[in-house]
């Protein structure tokens, strides 16, 4: 396997990661990180959130 990441790898790119950005940005480049993963894919699956969002709104709103 060309790509093949072992711990000592996995390892060595946090510690670089953790000196790029400092422990203080961690959470943030994290969040960054997964937000954009989610949003790639309900991009891929087609999801259309907007039209859910909507009704999810409305039907707090009615419920309350």
């Amino acid at each position: 396997m060309p790509f093949h990441i072992g711990p000592w790898e996995i390892g060595l790119l946090l510690l670089i990661i953790l000196i790029i950005f400092g422990v203080g940005k961690l959470p943030q480049v994290g969040g960054a990180i997964g937000k954009s993963i989610r949003e790639f894919r309900k991009a891929h699956r087609g999801d259309d959130d907007d039209a859910s969002d909507t009704e999810r709104k409305e039907s707090r709103e009615s419920s309350k």
